[in-house]
């Protein structure tokens, strides 16, 4: 029976949820701490790195958990409730870290409540996306969910990405006044002013607190309504496998390990530039506008990422192959940095200039995160196939697991170049007593980690998924009828 419009909104409303709260934690975590809380760039660089190396052995267990889960709700829904209402308390506590920690209370603190935020992230993470092949068809059906999927998680990623700073600042003007009657002010200092800095610290700390209790409860209220409009219509009887077998099944599918590749490869460069661009607007575009500049650059960006989603891509799928599409993505992806590089060394006073590399980055990664979604999906029948198993859980494990291994790269790669560079802040104290301005070489070192970095790690992808990727339009629907044939003989 065919997807309903209501299971269509049901899920794809999930994912504006979903990825609300990721890309909250993945662009301005290391900002939260290290720029407003004072925590040494490495050190949160070395804590969002090691939390990724826990989740090579968190995620493949939570993969088997869920395979292992017979309820009467499914073996999906239940874990997806379970882990967003974890994941959204453990959100709050991420951006409202207790006032009275510093040193090296701040860096633990900080340390445990990231891990915790990617162990039950994973928790609603894998069974989301393991969703897809246990209720739709394969083919058409299941690439159009699975774009919907993509195309509203890209919606919760703009939404994130545009609206953050400024609600941020909104939320926060009620310490302003404490934070100046504290200092003996009655207004604000002058722009340069060490003092000025410690101020805004202090709205941007109490504005993040209330804006991630705002997306969490939105998170929990979007994927209640999955849970309740998605049922899974087909399951796979077979053994439950171990972690051992998952792994040797994984291998065993060098389609899934290509995908998979390709996706820590693009999303470290996107993540690392993601992580970068608020101290480049922040410290090189500068002035007192800075946020709003940010802003209009965010929604621009987003606006473009959303309906390189919903219509350029299916737009250009009516007449391209969705392998066709991908090789674009990357000339566009390409074609962009190229030109940011450029602009970034010119005046920098005119934001809408910066259009001009966004549309072609933003552009390409929405459709990138819908063709790399649509790729791993593929390689679940290709798998079936192969290895006479259906490995949803183990396959889009691997894809949560890689996506924040490639965040926990690009925020290592970010905060040893802020740190190398001098354009991290340090603690209250050493604020108070800095000039406030970072040196034209240090914005250079910003520019060029910011742009040729990430080139490097497309380039690296595109190569990569040329040589081994084979699941062409024409396979994957062999592959659907071959799959078919055999459940009819069996």
């Amino acid at each position: 029976m065919k997807l309903t419009g209501k299971e269509k909104f049901s899920y794809g409303l999930g994912a504006v949820g979903k990825d609300m709260v990721y890309m909250l934690s993945a662009s301005y975590v290391l900002y939260y701490y290290q720029d407003i809380l004072g925590v040494n760039a490495i050190a949160m660089g070395i804590i969002l790195m090691a939390a990724r190396v826990f989740d090579a052995f968190n995620d493949p267990v939570m993969g088997v958990l869920v395979a292992k889960t017979r309820t009467k709700w499914g073996k999906f829904r239940p874990w997806l409730l379970i882990g967003t209402l974890l994941n959204a308390v453990v959100l709050f506590l991420m951006f409202s870290a207790p006032p009275a920690l510093n040193g090296s209370g701040l860096v633990a603190y900080a340390a445990v409540i990231y891990i915790l935020w990617g162990v039950t992230y994973t928790m609603m993470d894998i069974p989301y996306w393991s969703m897809i092949p246990a209720f739709t068809e394969g083919g058409r059906e299941r690439e159009g969910l699975t774009t919907l999927a993509r195309s509203c998680a890209g919606v919760g990623s703009a939404l994130i990405t545009i609206v953050t700073m400024m609600m941020v600042s909104a939320l926060g003007q009620g310490r302003k006044a404490a934070l100046l009657a504290k200092n003996g002010l009655s207004a604000m200092p002058e722009e340069d002013s060490p003092l000025r800095q410690v101020i805004e610290r202090g709205i941007e700390r109490e504005g993040f607190m209330w804006f991630s209790l705002i997306v969490a409860a939105l998170f929990v209220v979007f994927i209640i309504v999955t849970c309740l409009n998605i049922k899974e219509k087909s399951t796979v009887d077979m053994e439950t496998p171990t972690v051992g077998q998952m792994f040797r099944a994984l291998l065993q599918n060098d389609q899934a390990m290509t995908v998979v590749v390709t996706i820590v490869l693009v999303n470290s460069a996107v993540y690392l530039t993601s992580n970068l661009v608020i101290y480049f607007f922040k410290y090189d575009f500068g002035g007192e506008g800075w946020k709003g500049a940010y802003t209009l650059f965010n929604t621009f960006g987003g606006g473009i990422q959303i309906l390189a989603m919903m219509i350029l891509f299916p737009l250009m799928r009516k007449f391209l192959s969705a392998l066709k599409i991908f090789y674009i993505s990357f000339c566009m992806a390409f074609l962009g940095y190229a030109s940011l590089l450029a602009l970034a060394f010119t005046n920098m006073s005119n934001v809408y200039l910066l259009f001009i590399p966004g549309f072609f980055i933003f552009a390409a990664n929405g459709m990138l995160t819908v063709l790399t979604t649509i790729f791993l999906a593929n390689t679940v029948d290709y798998g079936e196939l192969k290895n006479n198993r259906r490995d949803e859980s183990v396959i889009f494990s691997m894809q949560t697991f890689v996506v924040k291994l490639a965040s926990g790269v690009a925020a290592l790669i970010a905060s040893i170049s802020l740190s190398v560079f001098n354009i991290s802040q340090g603690t209250e104290e050493e604020l108070e007593a800095a000039t406030g301005s970072v040196a034209g070489s240090s914005l250079v070192g910003l520019r060029m980690t910011m742009t040729v970095i990430p080139v490097a790690g497309l380039l690296a992808a595109v190569l990569y998924f040329h040589r081994k990727y084979c699941l062409t339009d024409k396979k994957v629907e062999e592959i659907a009828g071959q799959i078919k044939e055999r459940k009819e003989n069996q």
